[in-house]
Protein backbone atom coordinates (compact mmCIF):
# COMPACT_ATOMS: atom_id res chain seq x y z
CA UNK A 1 0.00 0.00 0.00
CA UNK A 2 1.34 3.37 -0.92
CA UNK A 3 1.13 6.14 1.64
CA UNK A 4 0.39 9.61 0.33
CA UNK A 5 1.78 12.55 2.21
CA UNK A 6 0.41 16.02 1.85
CA UNK A 7 3.11 18.61 1.95
CA UNK A 8 1.74 21.51 3.93
CA UNK A 9 3.59 24.71 3.31
CA UNK A 10 3.87 27.81 5.42
CA UNK A 11 1.73 29.54 2.81
CA UNK A 12 -1.02 26.93 3.29
CA UNK A 13 -0.96 27.39 7.05
CA UNK A 14 -1.16 31.17 6.75
CA UNK A 15 -4.08 30.88 4.31
CA UNK A 16 -5.96 28.58 6.70
CA UNK A 17 -5.31 30.85 9.67
CA UNK A 18 -6.51 33.87 7.71
CA UNK A 19 -9.68 32.05 6.66
CA UNK A 20 -10.38 31.03 10.27
CA UNK A 21 -9.50 34.35 11.83
CA UNK A 22 -12.37 36.38 13.18
CA UNK A 23 -11.75 40.09 13.34
CA UNK A 24 -12.33 42.05 16.53
CA UNK A 25 -15.18 43.84 14.75
CA UNK A 26 -16.93 40.50 14.26
CA UNK A 27 -16.23 39.27 17.79
CA UNK A 28 -18.33 40.93 20.42
CA UNK A 29 -17.75 39.09 23.65
CA UNK A 30 -19.59 41.14 26.24
CA UNK A 31 -19.15 44.34 24.22
CA UNK A 32 -21.82 46.09 26.27
CA UNK A 33 -20.45 45.05 29.64
CA UNK A 34 -18.55 47.88 31.28
CA UNK A 35 -19.75 50.55 28.85
CA UNK A 36 -19.67 53.92 30.59
CA UNK A 37 -21.35 57.29 30.28
CA UNK A 38 -20.94 60.45 32.33
CA UNK A 39 -23.61 63.10 32.89
CA UNK A 40 -23.37 66.35 34.83
CA UNK A 41 -26.30 67.20 37.08
CA UNK A 42 -26.29 70.14 39.48
CA UNK A 43 -22.55 70.55 38.90
CA UNK A 44 -21.69 66.93 39.80
CA UNK A 45 -20.36 64.43 37.25
CA UNK A 46 -22.13 61.07 37.58
CA UNK A 47 -20.55 58.09 35.84
CA UNK A 48 -22.77 55.17 34.90
CA UNK A 49 -21.41 51.73 34.03
CA UNK A 50 -23.40 48.97 32.37
CA UNK A 51 -23.40 45.88 34.64
CA UNK A 52 -24.15 43.42 31.84
CA UNK A 53 -27.34 42.14 30.24
CA UNK A 54 -28.08 39.42 32.80
CA UNK A 55 -27.42 41.65 35.79
CA UNK A 56 -29.54 44.44 34.30
CA UNK A 57 -32.40 42.00 33.82
CA UNK A 58 -31.97 40.84 37.43
CA UNK A 59 -32.19 44.48 38.57
CA UNK A 60 -35.45 44.87 36.66
CA UNK A 61 -36.85 41.55 37.90
CA UNK A 62 -35.96 42.27 41.53
CA UNK A 63 -37.78 45.61 41.34
CA UNK A 64 -41.10 43.88 40.69
CA UNK A 65 -43.35 43.69 43.72
CA UNK A 66 -46.15 41.16 44.27
CA UNK A 67 -48.76 41.45 41.56
CA UNK A 68 -46.16 42.61 39.03
CA UNK A 69 -46.13 46.21 40.29
CA UNK A 70 -42.83 47.95 39.60
CA UNK A 71 -41.08 49.12 42.78
CA UNK A 72 -39.00 52.22 42.13
CA UNK A 73 -37.34 52.06 45.55
CA UNK A 74 -35.84 48.63 44.84
CA UNK A 75 -34.94 49.62 41.29
CA UNK A 76 -33.26 52.88 42.28
CA UNK A 77 -31.41 51.19 45.15
CA UNK A 78 -29.93 48.74 42.63
CA UNK A 79 -29.05 51.57 40.23
CA UNK A 80 -27.25 53.40 43.04
CA UNK A 81 -25.23 50.33 44.00
CA UNK A 82 -24.63 48.68 40.62
CA UNK A 83 -24.82 51.35 37.89
CA UNK A 84 -23.72 54.71 39.31
CA UNK A 85 -20.03 54.12 39.92
CA UNK A 86 -18.91 57.68 40.61
CA UNK A 87 -19.53 59.30 42.95
CA UNK A 88 -20.79 56.46 45.12
CA UNK A 89 -24.34 57.35 46.05
CA UNK A 90 -26.96 55.94 48.39
CA UNK A 91 -30.16 57.21 49.96
CA UNK A 92 -28.26 59.30 52.51
CA UNK A 93 -26.31 60.98 49.71
CA UNK A 94 -29.55 62.28 48.22
CA UNK A 95 -30.58 63.83 51.52
CA UNK A 96 -27.61 66.20 51.07
CA UNK A 97 -27.55 66.64 47.27
CA UNK A 98 -29.96 67.84 44.60
CA UNK A 99 -30.69 66.10 41.31
CA UNK A 100 -31.98 62.72 42.51
CA UNK A 101 -34.85 62.46 40.00
CA UNK A 102 -32.76 63.63 37.06
CA UNK A 103 -29.84 61.29 37.85
CA UNK A 104 -32.14 58.28 38.29
CA UNK A 105 -33.92 59.08 35.00
CA UNK A 106 -30.59 59.39 33.18
CA UNK A 107 -29.33 56.11 34.66
CA UNK A 108 -32.58 54.35 33.72
CA UNK A 109 -32.33 55.73 30.19
CA UNK A 110 -28.68 54.59 29.97
CA UNK A 111 -29.63 51.05 31.02
CA UNK A 112 -32.52 50.92 28.54
CA UNK A 113 -30.45 52.19 25.62
CA UNK A 114 -27.53 49.90 26.38
CA UNK A 115 -29.73 46.87 27.01
CA UNK A 116 -31.57 47.64 23.76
Amino acid sequence: MTETKNAVTKKDIEAAQTAQAISKDEKHPMRKYGKQETHTVEGVDYTFQFPGVRHTQQIIDSAKLPGGVFGETNYNTAIMSDVIISPKVDWDYWEEHDGYGEVMALADNFLGRTLG
